[in-house]
């Protein structure tokens, strides 16, 4: 007797648990350097054209060398996520994508 293939489509490891469109909200860490802060942004409204830079929130490290920016993005799919995940995480500024 031969098990059945599950379905991609019914595969519970590829639902999400985020209902699309949502307000989203990503930390993004690296050095405390001039620019940091425009590039991701400018990452951001590539994934978001409705992204606000306005609502950026940021923490420097506690030595200060470090700056935390928070941004919140309009998510519309998995798949809009996981590429901004991916753009953020090789980006040579980025140190640590949450």
């Amino acid at each position: 007797m031969t098990t059945p293939k599950p379905n991609p489509a019914q595969d519970p490891r590829k639902e999400s648990l985020i209902e699309y469109p949502s307000r989203f909200p990503i930390k993004v860490m690296g050095a405390k350097a001039e620019g940091f802060v425009h590039a991701v942004t400018m990452v951001a409204k590539q994934f978001d054209p409705t992204f606000d830079a306005s609502t950026v929130e940021l923490r420097d490290s506690k030595a200060g060398n470090y700056l935390g920016i928070t941004i919140t993005i309009t998510a519309t799919s998995r798949e809009q996520l996981d590429e901004l995940y991916r753009t953020l995480s090789t980006h040579p500024m980025v140190k640590v994508v949450l």
